[in-house]
């Protein structure tokens, strides 16, 4: 890939061949530049739509972007509604919003409890 961009322009498969290493990667700077190569990819070369749209998806799920993984997954389940490794996908990460929801509540009560829990605590001290 950079060979070539140094070259000039850089073919459409090399920037795929590159986009998908960089999505796979163990580094989110990787995820997240693999993932702006695909949706230049996307917008510039139709033809391959289904193939960006599918790595789109991944690369969003690895980043925990789940609305938007599941907002690929879905428009490549436009194009082929069959393809049983995208419906995995898709309720992969719907199981994860869901969880993702659950600890935010968590979370929320969590806070709600210690804020609560400090008030009392201030208000039992000013009582006295």
């Amino acid at each position: 890939y950079n060979a070539e961009l140094r070259l000039g322009p850089v073919s459409t498969t090399t920037q795929f061949e590159y986009a998908w290493c960089m999505v796979r990667s163990e580094f989110k700077s990787d995820m997240k530049r693999g993932i702006l190569l695909l949706e230049d990819l996307f917008a510039k070369h139709p033809e391959g739509r289904r193939d960006y749209l599918y790595y789109l998806a991944i690369g969003h799920a690895r980043l925990q972007e789940y609305s938007e993984s599941l907002k690929h997954a879905q428009a490549f389940l436009e194009i082929e509604p069959n393809n049983q490794q995208v419906i995995a996908l898709e309720q992969m990460v719907k199981k994860r919003m869901e969880i993702e929801g659950i600890k935010g509540v968590a979370k929320a009560t969590g806070a709600a409890l210690v804020v609560g829990g400090i008030l009392g605590l201030g208000l039992a001290l000013l009582k006295k």
